[in-house]
């Protein structure tokens, strides 16, 4: 009797094999789709562009045209501004509290703007470090696209000038004075965009929503705003955040003498913009500005840059250099003036210094 053993079927095996053989095939095409698909994506397509949009060969930027898209995303943002706020769809909540306690608002026009803005310099220039106030959810990514358009002042005003993509920072502040915007003090209100180039601030543009007005200013380049040729050295007028008045005006009435004036302002822009000849029926004039606490670099990096292609100062209350890289926020306070001596200013307040820590 033969041994018993298993018989396989000729057509069973060539059935495995043809399996086997698809298996394979499925396996080993899309390896080499995979490879195919990432060797287009990483090669320019014929005849297309061969750096990105915004950029020119080396991995440059050209700091004329990153104005020109920054005036127009401070303006783009600002009609989100406008539009959420007259239409009373604000749904004000809070986001979180300061340090020093108080509640920070977010609303609707703080996210529209941010979204607008961002996509639009993104868009503009991909190689390019965005830092923006509020969060980018990329599941609600929008297409803003710019036409490379160059306005006609900026054009006059400013020449091309290229520096490495890696060098730059964008600090974008989509709607400076939000607990002001929520109680329709819409004079403080701000859309704000600053380039630092090495952690120094180079291009800074400010844009009033609810006036349409717009400053802006590039260092070593040129602005479309001047600084106020009348200041009081002595007994200056001395712009606060309205919070901080208090705190501010014992110091300052001290140091200065008690004919010192104490404005009480929301947000940061419209602060800096108070240092400089602003054509604005609501804008109030100060000769210093000061802040004596942690502050955020998107509040004030736009302001830095303008006061600095001016001339101007804004320092620490200790008068380091604020650097805009690294960390979001500014630990030692600040201190701005323009058309002044900078360094008299900050030896007379060595109190306050103690405080912008807390």
């Amino acid at each position: 009797m033969a041994p018993m053993g298993i018989r396989l079927s000729p057509l069973g095996m060539a059935v495995f094999c043809l399996l086997g053989l698809g298996v394979l095939y499925h396996l080993y095409s899309g390896f080499l789709a995979g490879r195919f698909a990432f060797f287009m994506l990483s090669e320019p397509a014929a005849g297309g562009p061969e750096t990105p949009q915004g950029s020119v060969p080396g991995g440059a930027v050209d700091l004329r045209e990153l104005l020109a898209v920054s005036v127009l995303a401070a303006v783009r943002g600002g009609e989100e501004v406008k539009r959420v706020r007259e239409g009373n769809v604000l749904n004000a909540k809070a986001k979180g509290k300061t340090r020093e306690g108080a509640e920070e608002q977010l609303t609707t026009g703080d996210l529209l703007s941010n979204r607008r803005m961002f996509y639009l310099l993104k868009g503009a220039f991909p190689a390019v470090q965005i830092n923006s106030e509020e969060h980018v959810d990329t599941a609600d990514q929008e297409t803003v696209s710019w036409d490379r358009s160059i306005p006609e002042d900026i054009k006059q005003k400013i020449q091309p000038k290229e520096v490495p993509a890696e060098s730059v920072t964008v600090w974008i502040d989509p709607l400076d004075a939000t607990q002001e915007y929520t109680e329709d003090l819409r004079q403080y209100v701000t859309t704000m965009v600053c380039v630092a180039v090495n952690g120094k601030p180079v291009i800074g543009v400010i844009h009033k929503p609810f006036s349409s007005y717009t400053a802006w200013a590039m260092v070593d380049g040129g602005s479309n705003v001047k600084a106020r040729s009348s200041y009081n050295e002595k007994t200056p007028r001395i712009i606060v955040s309205r919070s901080h008045a208090g705190k501010v005006e014992q110091v300052a009435r001290q140091t200065f003498g008690n004919k010192t004036v104490i404005i009480p302002a929301g947000g940061a822009g419209y602060k800096v913009l108070a240092l400089l000849d602003v054509p604005e029926k609501n804008q109030e004039e100060a000769d210093v500005y000061i802040h004596v606490t942690y502050i955020k670099k998107w509040d004030i990096c736009a302001g830095n840059a303008v006061l600095r292609a001016l001339g101007g100062h804004m320092t620490t209350l200790t008068g380091e250099e604020i650097s805009y890289t690294g960390s979001d926020g500014n630990e030692g306070g600040l201190i701005a003036s323009i058309n002044m001596n900078h360094k008299a200013l900050i030896e007379k307040l060595p109190d306050l210094e103690k405080t912008s820590h807390k």
